[in-house]
């Protein structure tokens, strides 16, 4: 889950199945009783009907908890916390040793954390340009980047354009949250 309307969809297929649950946030569920093997398979059905996968291994719901605290971080309700070191504030949200979670992510993903983490500011800075309300020193500064040089030198690189030749193409060339890695 990458979104509010993910977190939404999530609960009404909770709720269709009458599934109990204490907490439904990003990338997670608290449920207040384990599911039996028949409701748990329904589940398993109708969120990837919804586009979503069931984690039940624990390495991918570590990988998946990783995602979830560098999307909130860089497309909402963490933006406050740019100033911390990904590292230090991964290793603070998820309780385990960094190495260890990089180690992990890459070897689950194929890249790295830090690279995952540029591509999803990429794409945040993708859409501040579109909405044409800000300048770009302006999203530089949003975005935790030292200048728009720095800002513009990273765009180009992941995206092959510039900011301002991005912003001349009027064509969508965003990626969904969840397909960054692709």
């Amino acid at each position: 889950m990458v979104c509010d309307r993910c977190v939404m969809v999530v609960r009404q297929q909770f709720d269709e199945l009458q599934l109990s649950y204490k907490n439904i946030q990003l990338g997670q569920v608290e449920l207040n009783e384990e599911p039996d093997a028949m409701q748990l398979e329904k589940l398993r059905t109708m969120l990837q009907q919804q586009g979503f996968e069931l984690l039940d291994d624990k390495k991918a719901k570590i990988v998946d908890r990783i995602k979830t605290v560098i999307v909130s971080l860089i497309h909402g309700k963490d933006a406050d916390e740019f100033n911390l070191k990904l590292s230090a504030m991964l290793e603070e949200k998820i309780g385990m040793d960094y190495h260890y979670l990089s180690s992990l992510f890459s070897s689950v993903e194929g890249i790295t954390i830090e690279k995952y983490a540029i591509l999803q500011r990429i794409e945040k800075v993708k859409e501040l340009l579109m909405y044409d309300e800000k300048n770009l020193s302006e999203i530089a500064f949003e975005m935790g980047y030292s200048s728009t040089q720095h800002l513009s030198q990273q765009f180009k690189k992941v995206t092959g354009l510039t900011p301002s030749h991005f912003k001349q193409l009027k064509e969508n060339k965003r990626k969904p949250l969840d397909k960054i890695t692709d």
